[in-house]
């Protein structure tokens, strides 16, 4: 049995999760969806209090509630709480999913690669957009659920800086590609390939890929799917930078 953490992106909840959480829990899993301060259920929580350290803090206590260690699996945004908390706490976490996102550099805010954000601010939040894209593929019922259940998200999480000492990169990684969206492996080649420092890690052993045929919001879209990735990343399985199948 393995524990996984699963972090939500922006506008979302803890029920984000809810599909890939049951399917993980029926294969014998643990499963813990975590809601971050001011966000789904937490929604009536004070924005303007809220930071990137509350969202980095509250993924801390959730690891370090756990007796074992966790796979913990971040979606967009939650890259940044996520990535910090493990920073923080690497000997809790047995790898690092990054569902349809990069990893941060320290220093680096959300706003950095996003400025748009900062643009669409009011009453500290971002209010939620008015919906998801069709690229995406996220089905009509999916989609209603998304509209009913997204909520503003707290500004200060998106323009306060990353803090990271290194810790997180003896971590197994995984990257998990939505096509769709942009990512891929290709992707990845290219950015090793300009030989910046930042990206050497991409190559390392213990680093695994998988690309799924699918929008940015694989836990709405194709559960099924990203439920078998992360289960096999959590076996050390996937596609190393090249495209080669490794621990299988």
């Amino acid at each position: 049995m393995t524990t996984f953490l699963l972090v939500p992106g922006l506008f979302m909840g803890g029920w984000a999760w809810d599909a890939v959480a049951a399917e993980l829990s029926a294969r014998g899993h643990r499963a813990i969806a975590l809601t971050l301060p001011g966000l789904g259920e937490r929604a009536g929580e004070d924005a303007a209090a809220i930071g990137l350290a509350a969202h980095t803090d509250a993924v801390s206590e959730a690891l370090a509630a756990q007796d074992t260690g966790v796979v913990l699996v971040a979606h967009s945004y939650g890259s940044f709480p996520a990535l910090a908390a493990a920073d923080r706490q690497p000997e809790k976490v047995e790898r690092v999913v990054f569902v349809d996102t990069g990893f941060p550099e320290s220093g680096e805010a959300v706003t950095t690669s996003m400025p748009h954000l900062a643009e669409m601010a009011e009453d500290h939040v971002i209010p939620v957009p008015p919906g998801i894209d069709a690229v995406h593929g996220v089905p009509d019922d999916e989609l209603a659920r998304h509209r009913r259940l997204a909520t503003p998200h707290p500004f200060r999480t998106v323009t306060e800086p990353i803090e990271l000492t290194g810790n997180w990169r003896t971590i197994p990684t995984t990257g998990v590609f939505c096509l769709a969206n942009g990512l891929s492996l290709e992707v990845a080649r290219f950015l090793h390939g300009t030989g910046a420092p930042q990206y050497a890690k991409l190559a390392e052993p213990g680093v695994t890929y998988f690309e799924l045929n699918t929008g940015h919001y694989p836990m709405l879209s194709t559960p099924h799917e990203l439920t078998d990735a992360l289960v096999r990343a959590s076996a050390g399985e996937g596609l190393d930078l090249w495209g080669k199948e490794v621990g299988s």
